[in-house]
């Protein structure tokens, strides 16, 4: 791939967890919603030619990593849960070039009457 966050890619939106992640106290203890979306930069082309799950990557097992990495280990900041997010998918799918994550969570507790509260990382496979 010539080119960062370019190409084929797998997208997963809108998954929804139940989590402890939060500054304050309240948030630790009563926990809230968030949602993820995905974009896991891979090469396809195996996938599509040949109709066989085993030569791409199957969804599944990319939210069985999300969902097992977010319910580890409680964070402060949804920068680190969307890292830790982005090592999971890296450490577990070594086909996977760059992840752009979106980590949203509606019921931030700030004065919002609508809307939420998210962030977005850009990550690339480190090279050796």
């Amino acid at each position: 791939m010539a080119e960062p966050f370019t190409g084929d890619r797998i997208i997963l939106k809108d998954l929804g967890f139940y989590g402890y992640h939060g500054v304050f106290a309240e948030e630790a203890k009563l926990g809230q919603r968030f949602f993820i979306d995905l974009e896991l930069g891979t090469d396809l082309a195996a996938a599509a030619s040949s109709d066989r799950l085993s030569a791409g990557i199957s969804y599944s097992d990319i939210y069985d990593v999300v969902k097992s990495t977010f319910e580890t280990r409680r964070m402060k900041l949804l920068e680190a849960v969307a890292q830790n997010i982005v090592d999971g998918i890296f450490d577990e799918f070594e086909a996977v070039s760059w992840v752009i994550i979106r980590l949203r969570k509606p019921e931030a507790p700030i004065a919002m009457v609508r809307g939420e509260a998210a962030i977005e990382l850009h990550r690339q496979r480190k090279t050796p």
